[in-house]
């Protein structure tokens, strides 16, 4: 049971928190507070941050603020305490006149939620302002006939004050002929009049005086008084009347000055001065008295000062005649002020949020705005609208507050600011209409990754460049601003040759501008891919890729390299055979080269550069071919020497020579009887070496001789003679032989044909076998990097009809090379 108590209970609590929480919540827009006027400035009005829900350091930070239209601002905001405290002091009468109740509102913005809360404080009276009459002096003029009972209105003390505050009652000094008599009309107002109780007697008594004291209800009391001075005139019977007890005029506001209202009108029966009726404000406050101006005698009344609407609609005027016989009458005159459409609304930007981020979801509030005419009625209908196309539109909030939100998507990188104009026109005929103007910066986001110019680039650079030098510049552009425009340049991880891409190249971050880290080399590589990165500094930070090619522009840097003849390492020379048999244009042997350069770089022309007989020899421009140019004489020499110079078509040509040594003879014998002339001389310390070395080359050689003669014999049996063996020897494309053979014997020649290299350290001659036939053309770099002695041309670039390299010129020329080393 008492579990469940416990339960009720808790329930009950519950629900109880539940009903104060939603009536907090329909408040909490309306606040309302009561204080006293005439308090000094900073009093406490209110404790504000509780009734917002909120800590006083929250005010701040919330920016919580007091917004009103077009008035001095009241009451503050204290952020210390979190209380609404007065601004100045404050006087109700000056607010509120006679009303009675004297309301201030105004509203409070709590910025951050964008949201408005309306605040009433209602001013209290004091007794802070006495009874006070017109006038200090009162001349009052009776004629000594008057009946007893005759009633003389007086004038009425105004009090400011409201309530038990204001005038509560009137007091006549004592005296024997007049008592005081207080009318209350409907609107409250209370009328002294004085009246006569005992007959009057000019020769007894001229002059009366009495004082009028006014009293209200403060605490404490406050009085004025007024000295009423009451003339006693001979007999005047009949007072004036005016012709309407009440008189109403309605005029625009914007009446010109000078302009007549209306004209009052009292007749009085008496004759003579009697009779003559003066007219003169009875009841009129300072600021009325200087807009009216009445004529004394005809009773119109004029404009004096402009009249507004906005400052009063109403105005109510006493008006007094008085005859010469000291009889008063009294009128009212009301004169109600129309409204006319003379005022332009007024647009107060309460609070304004920019910048505004460019993705600000719609419906995001960018100003609270205040609308308000002065004007009534129709004239005082205010809408509100925006000039132009903007992503923007006006919601209506409290009061006349509207919202200016956003109506679709911003994007500052095609609006970066907005110049909105916001026109209030009323409905007044002709309408005015007010614009405010104010600019919306919008604040970027990194939503917009960098891009490039092109889709890719490329460039070329010279080999051989400097370290350091500037290849190329690539630009992005990132339409975003400050940071998020901020281009950082960087070059994507990537080899080359088994080397990172950045000890190749490498770029500037802040210009983009890449430089060369190596000098390249067109023969090692010929371009270079890669890919340029560029990132912003925003955050997240996007980027963008760019492919950049960069392609090796050859130079004339490698003179040509030749490959056949081959320079051997061990300092012999070669020796290329020619019979004297040869008729011209035979082909001796070829020089072969090749430049690794490329284009016309590497196009070569090869010419004679010297010859130890002029004339004997000629060399192909392009081919590199050795000919005969004429026919062999016996008076040639043995040993020809000739310098054969290969050169490129660079723009600084490259050139390299080689040098030739050609035996010309018929046969082995002779060969062998020169042979000792073919050599360069050599040093004086190997010659002895030397020689054995010819000797026992000459000895193997006879003994091969001797073997293959042999061979030749056993072969001979039922062959043709040597005419059949030069037939054999033309057809097969070897030069004319003074040997005489067959064609089993040349077969057997070419099997074991060999080259001899003589040096003058026997452990480094060699014999080498070639190929058994030349071909025409170049071989390949792999076969050119091994050195061979004998290196092939391409069959395209020489004429098919070009005869075989044949370098000997005896039955053993096809297959002998005799080289010398130095």
């Amino acid at each position: 049971m008492a579990a469940q108590r416990n339960r009720s209970y808790l329930i009950a609590l519950v629900q109880l928190c539940l009903l104060l929480c939603m009536s907090w919540e329909t408040e909490a827009r309306q606040i309302r507070y009561s204080v006293p006027e005439e308090l000094e400035r900073g009093s406490f009005v209110g404790n504000i941050s509780k009734d917002l829900g909120l800590e006083p350091r929250e005010l701040a930070e919330r920016g919580v603020r007091i917004v009103s239209r077009g008035r001095t601002q009241l009451f503050a905001l204290n952020p210390r305490s979190g209380s609404l405290v007065t601004a100045g002091r404050i006087d109700r009468e000056e607010l509120c006149a006679q009303s009675a109740r004297c309301l201030v509102s105004f509203n409070i913005l709590v910025e951050d939620r964008v949201k408005l809360f309306g605040v009433e404080i209602e001013v209290t009276d004091i007794n802070d302002n006495a009874p006070k009459f017109q006038a200090e002096n009162l001349d009052v003029k009776i004629n000594e006939n008057v009946a007893p009972g005759m009633r003389f209105p007086l004038p009425e003390a105004v009090d400011p004050d409201v309530g038990v505050n204001s005038l509560q009652s009137y007091q006549l000094s004592s005296n024997k002929h007049f008592s005081l008599a207080v009318q209350s009309r409907v609107s409250g107002v209370k009328s002294p009049e004085l009246v006569l109780e005992h007959a009057l007697d000019r020769e007894e008594e001229a002059m009366h005086r009495l004082v009028l004291t006014a009293v209200d209800g403060g605490d404490p009391l406050r009085s004025g008084t007024v000295l009423i001075s009451v003339t006693v005139f001979d007999a005047n019977d009949n007072a004036p009347v005016f012709s309407l007890p009440e008189y109403r005029v309605s005029v625009l506001e914007n009446l010109p000055v000078g302009s007549r209202l209306l004209t009052v009108t009292a007749t009085d029966r008496d004759e003579g001065a009697n009779g003559e009726v003066t007219y003169s404000f009875r009841k009129l406050h300072d600021t009325q008295l200087l807009k009216f101006q009445l004529n004394k005698n005809t009773g119109e009344i004029k404009l004096s000062e402009n009249l507004d609407y906005e400052e009063t609609g109403f105005y109510e005027i006493e008006i007094q005649a008085e005859d010469g016989g000291a009889y008063l009458a009294t009128a009212k005159v009301l004169i109600t002020i129309e409204d006319v459409n003379d005022n332009s609304p007024e647009v107060t930007i309460t609070s304004l949020f920019s910048p505004l981020m460019e993705d600000s979801p719609l419906g995001t509030v960018v100003a609270l705005l205040n609308v308000h005419d002065l004007d009534s009625g129709q004239n005082g209908q205010v809408t509100c609208s925006i000039l132009g196309n903007l992503p923007f539109k006006l919601e209506k909030s409290i009061d006349s507050y509207y919202r200016l939100v956003t109506h679709t998507v911003l994007d500052r990188e095609q609006v970066s600011s907005y110049n909105i104009t916001l026109r209030a026109t009323d409905g007044g005929i002709p309408p005015l209409s007010t614009e405010t103007h104010f600019t919306l910066q919008v604040a970027d986001i990194n939503d917009n990754p960098p891009t490039f110019s092109h889709i890719s680039y490329f460039t070329y650079i010279p080999e051989n460049n400097p370290r350091g030098a500037s290849i190329f510049s690539v630009t992005a552009l990132d339409p975003d601003s400050k940071e998020n425009a901020q281009i950082i340049y960087s070059l994507a991880e990537d080899t080359i040759q088994g080397a990172p891409l950045s000890s190749y190249i490498s770029i500037n971050s802040d210009t983009g501008v890449l430089y060369a880290l190596r000098s390249f080399d067109y023969e090692q590589f010929r371009n270079l891919q890669m890919q340029v990165t560029a990132t912003d500094s925003g955050d997240p930070p996007l980027s963008s890729n760019v492919s950049l090619s960069i392609f090796v522009l050859d130079q004339n840097d490698n003179a040509p390299d030749i490959l056949y003849p081959a320079l051997p390492t061990d300092g012999s020379t070669g020796v290329e055979l020619a019979p004297r048999s040869a008729e011209p244009g035979y082909l001796v042997t070829k020089v072969v080269a090749v430049d690794r350069d490329s284009g016309q770089n590497a196009w070569l022309s090869y010419r004679l550069l010297k010859a130890s007989e002029p004339g004997l020899f000629s060399v192909g421009l392009h081919t590199g071919e050795v000919r005969t140019a004429r026919a062999l004489l016996d008076r040639d020499a043995l040993k020809q020497n000739l310098v054969v110079a290969v050169q490129d078509h660079g723009q600084l040509p490259l050139s390299a020579t080689v040098t030739l040594t050609v035996a010309v003879a018929d046969s082995i014998p002779d060969v062998l009887a020169e042979l000792g002339s073919l050599e360069v001389p050599p040093a004086s310390d190997a010659s002895d070496l030397t020689l054995y070395l010819v000797v026992a080359v000459a000895a193997v050689s006879c003994v091969f001789l001797a073997f293959v003669i042999v061979l030749v014999a056993l072969k001979l049996r039922g062959w043709h003679t040597s005419r059949l063996l030069q037939a054999s020897g033309g057809g097969l494309g070897i030069p004319a032989s003074h040997f005489v053979g067959v064609d089993g014997v040349r077969t057997f020649l070419q099997t074991y044909s060999h080259e001899v290299s003589l040096t003058a350290d026997s452990r480094r001659s060699h014999v080498i076998f070639p190929q058994p036939n030349y071909a025409d053309t170049l071989i390949s770099q792999e076969s050119c990097e091994k050195k061979d002695p004998l290196s092939l041309l391409d069959d395209s670039k020489f004429p098919v009809e070009d005869t075989p390299l044949v370098p000997v010129s005896s039955v053993f020329a096809p297959f002998l090379t005799f080289k010398n080393y130095d």
